[in-house]
């Protein structure tokens, strides 16, 4: 227990610890003068003196042994033990974001590992975990669109909202631009000096009552910038498909109009980007994380607990027992 108590203490004067060095020399010098003392004094037989004389002479030592235990308390007290508590401050300017993802049926598309929706979830909380100081919300679309999580600074929520997104729970279809405007919508009231939409889809617009380019202008209206992916491999790619007889792979063409996402992405300040694996979709991210950078001020706090004063009661009750035990016990009469 005393061990794991000093663990955790730091000394503010160190070097006031060497004085202990000084102790055993005095202690040296004690026995010497002691053993000189008692050199000095002749006897023509040792006979009469009892037995258990050696737990007498034990016993007169201990007022010296008080004095060193309490020389040991005062030098560790002077050198001031104490804990330190570090704590950090983070203050600045964050990015309010919001995920907008892709939930329509082709999402399932396992040209992705395991497949496209849930690489695009890993990789959407993996940016939550990096952007310490930002506000992220999350709209889903497939058919139409949906606020999964409006935006928030509470990171395990907003991740369990990321992990509960599954195709299905929209009607299906990819209506980008319903998606883009119900974004647009969340960021809508923000005071943040940047705002920020990530847009990722695999598809072409073809539903929706909002057309993408309306809402494109929208964005710009609100100085909102807007970042595209396009997600699938070259050709085609293996989707399950429902049948009678069960689910069945079956080959579809990738169509990602990335004509639309690039006019979206360069209109409102952003940048399109096309991922054709996951490796290639975490690079993305993490390009969108360097590019919309957070202001943030972090300031360490350095607490300090002092811890001398056990320490200093201590030495001050051994030299109390030592006073006592000099003027009763071992007091010297004249």
């Amino acid at each position: 227990m005393l061990y794991n108590w000093f663990e955790d203490i730091e000394f503010a004067y160190p070097w006031l610890l060497l004085l202990l060095l000084l102790l055993p020399i005095v202690m040296v010098w004690y026995f010497r003068k002691y053993n000189r003392r008692q050199g000095s004094f002749v006897v023509s037989s040792v006979r009469q003196f009892p037995k258990h004389r050696n737990g007498k002479i034990f016993f007169q030592h201990v007022p010296f042994i008080l004095r060193m235990l309490a020389c040991v308390c005062i030098i560790v007290a002077l050198a001031r033990p104490q804990t330190r508590n570090d704590e950090e401050m983070v203050s600045g300017e964050g990015v309010d974001i919001v995920l907008c993802i892709d939930v329509s049926g082709s999402m399932l598309a396992q040209d992705f590992t395991p497949n496209r929706l849930e690489a695009a979830k890993e990789v959407a909380v993996n940016f939550v975990d990096e952007r310490p100081t930002d506000r992220i919300g999350l709209v889903i679309f497939s058919g139409e669109s949906f606020t999964q999580c409006p935006v928030t600074t509470d990171r395990n929520t907003l991740k369990s909202q990321i992990y509960n997104v599954r195709s299905g729970l929209l009607e299906d279809g990819t209506a980008i631009g319903s998606g883009l405007a119900t974004s647009v919508d969340r960021l809508r009231s923000s005071t943040s000096k940047s705002k920020v939409i990530i847009l990722l889809t695999d598809g072409e617009n073809n539903g929706g009552l909002i057309d993408p380019s309306t809402a494109k202008e929208i964005a710009k209206s609100l100085k909102v910038k807007v970042y595209t992916i396009g997600v699938g491999t070259e050709g085609f790619a293996p989707v399950p498909v429902q049948t009678p007889e069960g689910t069945v792979m079956q080959k579809e063409q990738v169509n990602i109009d990335e004509k639309l996402l690039t006019q979206i992405a360069t209109e409102t300040g952003g940048k399109y980007f096309r991922a054709r694996d996951n490796e290639g979709l975490r690079n993305i991210y993490a390009e969108i994380d360097k590019l919309e950078k957070s202001k943030i001020e972090v300031t360490a706090l350095h607490r300090y607990t002092e811890k001398f004063i056990p320490i200093a009661l201590a030495a001050l009750a051994f030299l109390v027992l030592e006073a006592i035990l000099r003027f009763t016990v071992f007091k010297k009469f004249p």
